[in-house]
């Protein structure tokens, strides 16, 4: 039992440490592409590596994995710190520690993409895969349905009919472009989030932009999870417990206790989901009253 103890102990202790850079080389180098002298990993007039030689199919194939971003060491690390030590991680990244990982967004619009490959299969349009004739049957007949009962709606009616387009709004846009779905969900639910967390035991003077990235790679990181209950075909339920995840990197960022964590995220959601109450409160006064 001791020895659980000590590797747990361990393992908090390396996700606190920030993380670390090769060393410097200590040979010279001769750049392949501006033929500057240097001594290091990487020529200081264009970048490149040091260990870049002749064209070979490795290079090929390391070329063919940075389109995606997987040929890219920052890639796999932060991967694996947004399991391990996200909250960590991301304070590391927005106190300046910025090309050991790699970019949130950009992360963000490669792991949408890899869950439409992974959840649609080759359905890559995310088109719906029932017959367009009968889409059309089911708008004509809704188009039908509204016309006949329009004289006789109620304003619950309204409200109704309200939310339900608002939904499909949602869904199609998420459907359409699942990544700036996901930005603009991250942006309403940063407003709750910011005047909690902008002054925390860690982060004194977090700020907006800060909390923003925080969001961003916490969505990354239930990308990463979501992709791994894919392939192991974990039942969908499990997903709404993933809902709490955006708490660990939370936590681990901030310094609060758990339950105040947890009671901030809890709240923030509730807000969101005022607001959204809202809007479709406003929607069905305009159609009831215009």
């Amino acid at each position: 039992m001791s020895h659980i103890v000590e590797k747990w102990k361990a393992f908090c202790e390396w996700q606190r440490r920030p993380c670390k850079v090769a060393e410097k080389s200590p040979e010279w180098h001769r750049c392949r592409t501006c033929g500057e002298e240097y001594q290091g990993n990487y020529c200081p007039r264009c970048g490149q590596s040091a260990r870049i030689g002749r064209y070979s199919f490795k290079n090929a194939l390391l070329l063919f994995f940075d389109v995606w971003g997987m040929g890219n060491r920052g890639m796999f690390r932060t991967v694996r710190d947004l399991l391990l030590r996200p909250g960590y991680m991301i304070r590391d990244y927005i106190s300046g520690m910025q090309m050991a990982y790699f970019p949130p967004f950009k992360m963000l619009f490669l792991l949408t993409a890899l869950t439409l490959v992974v959840e649609s299969g080759v359905n890559l349009k995310g088109e719906n895969l029932y017959d367009k004739s009968d889409q059309e049957q089911v708008v004509k007949e809704s188009d039908d349905s509204i016309a006949k009962k329009q004289a006789d709606m109620t304003y619950y009616d309204y409200y109704d009919r309200a939310q339900n387009e608002l939904i499909q709004g949602l869904r199609t846009l998420a459907e359409k472009n699942s990544a700036l779905f996901w930005l603009l969900l991250l942006a309403l639910l940063s407003a709750p989030l910011y005047p909690l967390f902008r002054k925390s035991p860690t982060i004194p003077d977090l700020r907006f932009s800060e909390l923003l990235i925080t969001l961003v790679y916490t969505n990354d990181m239930f990308a990463i999870y979501t992709i791994i209950f894919s392939f192991f075909c974990i039942p969908d339920g499990i997903e709404d417990v993933a809902y709490l995840l955006p708490a660990i990197p939370l936590k681990q960022l901030s310094g609060f206790k758990w339950w105040r964590t947890i009671l901030y995220l809890l709240f923030s959601y509730i807000v969101v989901f005022i607001i959204l109450a809202g809007m479709v409160f406003a929607i069905a006064s305009i159609l009831y009253y215009v």
